[in-house]
């Protein structure tokens, strides 16, 4: 039916209203994310990503100051990710990309209230990215205050963004969805297990599931999709509550 496209580092909006063109049965969806590539927290590039037809802004990812410091961690033996070897690469050849935060001195920036008061006029889903607990909390509480409706917290079950159920129940306060990705668990960065517990904790009611797919080396995201399915499908959930992870919710965010 359709999906988000996402991208680290460019407006993907004006690739899905191509899509459509071509394939209109299929809903593709732009979003951005606000790394450096885009001028980080920028309150401008979500204006104009809203005018072009973007539906959800990501908050830092590989540029969050919480994930680099997870990612570099000093350890010589860790694996990783793909977006590293790019910014290594980056680094290499003198492009500074300094890391993102949204907080100084335990309060939100200007720029961040700027950016949840262009999300709220727009009514344009807020994912929380890759930042800290105390970054999310901060965030999630303002964008309540400041009438975003819409809110997801990005792979919940994730290491460097793991939050607890009883974290999730707190968000959940606020109207936030839980999202839970395909490939943590597939990649061995999980137990499915607790990938598991956490959904059966929260309810399918408020669980978006997604990929995290479209890696050249990776298996297509439909295909993830569908084995994420089987696999809650396998393991007690019916086949209606896998419905609402996969189709209801994500249209609820998406169109209301």
């Amino acid at each position: 039916a359709g999906y988000v496209i996402k991208s680290h580092y460019f407006c993907t909006s004006e690739r899905g209203e191509l899509i459509r063109e071509q394939y209109p049965e299929c809903d593709a969806i732009g979003a951005v994310t606000l790394n450096r590539a885009v001028g980080g927290i920028n309150p401008v590039a979500v204006e104009m990503a809203a005018r072009s037809g973007a539906r959800l802004v990501w908050m830092p990812t590989c540029d969050a100051a919480h994930e680099r410091a997870h990612v570099f961690s000093g350890d010589p033996n860790k694996k990783l990710p793909y977006w590293a070897q790019i910014l290594i690469q980056l680094e290499k050849d003198g492009v500074n990309t300094p890391v993102i935060s949204i907080l100084e001195n335990g309060k939100l920036t200007d720029e961040t209230y700027d950016l949840l008061d262009t999300i709220a006029k727009h009514d344009l889903i807020l994912a929380t990215g890759h930042i800290s607990h105390e970054e999310t909390f901060a965030l999630v509480k303002a964008a309540k205050e400041r009438g975003v409706q819409r809110i997801l917290i990005t792979h919940v079950d994730f290491p460097t963004t793991f939050y607890t159920i009883e974290e999730q129940k707190e968000l959940l306060s606020y109207g936030a969805y839980m999202e839970h990705c395909y490939t943590t668990f597939a990649t061995g960065k999980v137990d499915f297990n607790t990938t598991l517990e956490q959904i059966r904790a929260i309810g399918p009611s408020r669980v978006v599931l997604a990929t995290d797919l479209g890696q050249k080396t990776a298996l297509y995201p439909d295909e993830g999709l569908l084995e994420f399915a089987t696999k809650l499908y396998e393991n007690g959930f019916s086949a209606e509550e896998v419905r609402q992870m996969t189709v209801k919710n994500p249209t609820e965010l998406l169109r209301g």
